[in-house]
């Protein structure tokens, strides 16, 4: 009894802390001997301790209340544990108690256990085996935030937007983030099936994924765009040496005399905000603004400035983002924004920006409370987060979370979200950055390019190729003969797909079968079926350019990597790229950009 009595006095306390916390606003102290972890990622972990308020706590948060309510806990526990009709593991009791607690608020305050936490860690620290994506829970299951490139994920065709609907057979049907991550991830060499929804496709699409060591890099790839002074700098997330690779990216770019930047965050999912105020740092003016967060309390405000002089501070930058461009990177894009220091260019950012904090419970490690605290908000005043219950602008629905769908045009239409730039210029909020230029999506993903990527058959194809052709170069063009070596290849290895009228065609057969009418339509059938093998003849050469495109990035990958992609194709050939190469090399139209609609007296930032 004395031991049970002591397991009640410990939850009573962890129970008294958690609502110091949520409810009055108060500090909760974290050990001396506990790490202070910063974080604004795809789990958006925040360990700062809180700020102390010295407002009188509401009449229902009082602490004759909460004792109140307390008792009925230790109550509760107590009868389970004594009256119930069988034996009961006091520890997962209240680990399940604790958790029923957690439903009530936000899907991202969570109990996380050690090995939750451990991974955690990895993910800013150094490398982990599994997939190599960012996922979130989002419309009641797992979707990919950001494949990192190069990695399983990525190979084999998984995209920002894709819904996980089952992990080795098993619905993600309300799982967390944590759990679902907790079967993704295992030994290198392993591997996983995935059920995967994507937007525009009636039938799920089935990927085999093999498991690997992921090494978590920031700066993939800097360098100049062939025969202009256009820099170009790929940054995949935000961990510890994110910022000292800036540092020696754009030193290096500034000594051999660029005119202009194209910062590529397109799907990145975030990362460490410490570092996150370190990139911002490198191109808005000392003293500025980047970041503040809120929470319920007035006290409860914490600003982030610029601490140092801007490592490229006035010439043209164009920041491209997307779906996927997450959390710490909307910190930097919008920061940039809202300082009127760069164009943004791309399409509406994902809608990230929850503030959370780490309490450990008890002394042993093995549980610590991961909490919602506050939400980030840029200069301007905008919040990131995007409301859950409307969907994201510009995005497509398997990105979208339950709700009234919310266009771009009305959000630019609506007073409520119209704020300003440090130069007056109108932006909105919303959620997510809107970028200042929005490139249009000038084509849909055809069902033959989305099966030759999920079946990983480029990749296989540049394996046998630069086999049997050891004279290949970096530079190698896509000749004709070469795509019908891989039409060649497609038949060996007995490539098949499925095309929405195939599947149409297949559930009309189920319908006329069970009718028994089978030999009223056979004919049909027999013509339909004909006209869909022609029909994916036809697709072939539709997406020739893009064949051409993916065999090339494969066989530039296994001769010369990762580099000799971003030279030889996506700087080449990346439609966004090219955009923003034209715009930096425009000086007239990028000072127009910047300059039209300007209002100073309109500005709010600083205020």
């Amino acid at each position: 009894m004395k031991h049970f009595s002591l397991i009640i006095m410990a939850l009573t306390a962890f129970m008294l802390g958690i609502v110091w916390v949520v409810g009055s606003g108060e500090a909760v102290q974290v050990p001396k001997n506990k790490l202070i972890y910063l974080a604004a990622d795809s789990i958006h972990i925040n360990l700062e301790d809180g700020e102390v308020t010295t407002e009188k706590p509401k009449a229902d948060d009082s602490r004759e209340t909460l004792f109140k309510e307390i008792k009925k806990l230790n109550q509760t526990v107590y009868d389970i544990k004594s009256r119930y009709m069988e034996d009961v593991d006091v520890s997962e009791l209240v680990k399940s108690g604790i958790k029923g607690m957690l439903e009530e608020l936000d899907r991202f305050s969570v109990l996380m256990e050690k090995q939750s936490y451990d991974r955690l860690m990895e993910s800013t620290h150094g490398k982990y085996e599994g997939l190599g994506m960012e996922i979130d829970a989002r419309d009641n299951h797992i979707i990919v935030v950001t494949p990192m490139e190069g990695m399983p994920a990525s190979k084999v065709g998984l995209r920002s937007g894709d819904q996980i609907h089952e992990i080795d057979g098993q619905s993600t049907y309300k799982m967390s983030t944590s759990d679902a991550a907790k079967l993704m991830r295992g030994p290198a060499g392993t591997r996983v099936n995935l059920k995967v929804m994507r937007e525009g496709l009636m039938e799920p699409l089935d990927f085999e994924v093999e498991r690997a060591v992921i090494e978590l890099k920031s700066v993939n790839y800097y360098g100049i765009i062939e025969n202009t002074d256009i820099g170009y700098i790929r940054l995949s997330r935000f961990a510890e040496e994110t910022g000292n690779e800036l540092v020696e990216a754009i030193t290096e770019l500034n000594e051999r005399g660029i005119a202009g930047l194209i910062f590529d965050l397109r799907s990145n999912g975030g990362g460490l905000l410490n570092q996150a105020v370190e990139t911002a740092e490198l191109f808005v003016p000392e003293g500025s603004l980047i970041v503040y967060t809120q929470g319920k309390s007035p006290g409860s405000e914490r600003r982030h400035y610029s601490r140092k002089v801007p490592l490229y501070p006035d010439k043209p930058l164009a920041i491209l983002v997307n779906e996927g461009t997450a959390s710490a990177s909307e910190i930097v894009a919008g920061a940039v924004q809202d300082w009127d220091r760069g164009i943004i260019m791309g399409y509406p950012t994902y809608g990230k920006g929850l503030v959370q904090q780490l309490f450990p419970i008890g002394s042993d490690d093995d549980v610590a409370l991961k909490l919602t605290t506050a939400k980030y908000y840029i200069p301007s005043g905008r919040c990131i987060q995007k409301s859950e219950v409307s969907e994201k602008p510009g995005h497509d629905s398997a990105m979208a979370v339950e709700g009234d769908s919310v266009t771009v045009d009305s959000l630019r239409f609506d007073e409520e979200n119209i704020y300003y730039t440090g130069a007056g210029r109108i932006v909105y909020g919303g959620g997510g950055i809107l970028p200042d230029i929005e490139l249009e999506d000038d084509r849909t993903a055809e069902p033959i390019e989305i099966n030759l990527e999920r079946k990983r058959i480029f990749f296989d194809y540049a394996v046998t190729y630069v086999a049997n052709h050891p004279e290949a170069a970096r530079d190698i063009v896509i000749t004709d003969e070469i795509l019908d070596d891989f039409k060649n290849y497609l038949k060996e290895k007995e490539f098949s797909y499925k095309t929405s009228l195939e599947i149409s065609l297949e559930k009309m057969h189920e319908i006329v079968s069970e009718e028994k009418k089978d030999s009223i339509f056979a004919m049909a059938f027999d013509d339909f079926e004909k006209l869909i093998e022609k029909e994916k003849e036809m697709d072939f050469k539709r997406s020739e350019d893009y064949i051409k495109k993916a065999i090339k990035r494969e066989i530039v990958g296994k001769i010369v990597g990762q580099r000799g992609i971003y030279e030889e194709v996506v700087l080449k050939t990346d439609p966004a790229v090219l955009e923003a190469l034209e715009l930096l090399q425009d000086g007239e139209k990028y000072t127009e950009i910047l300059t039209e609609g300007q209002h100073p007296d309109q500005s709010q930032i600083g205020e």
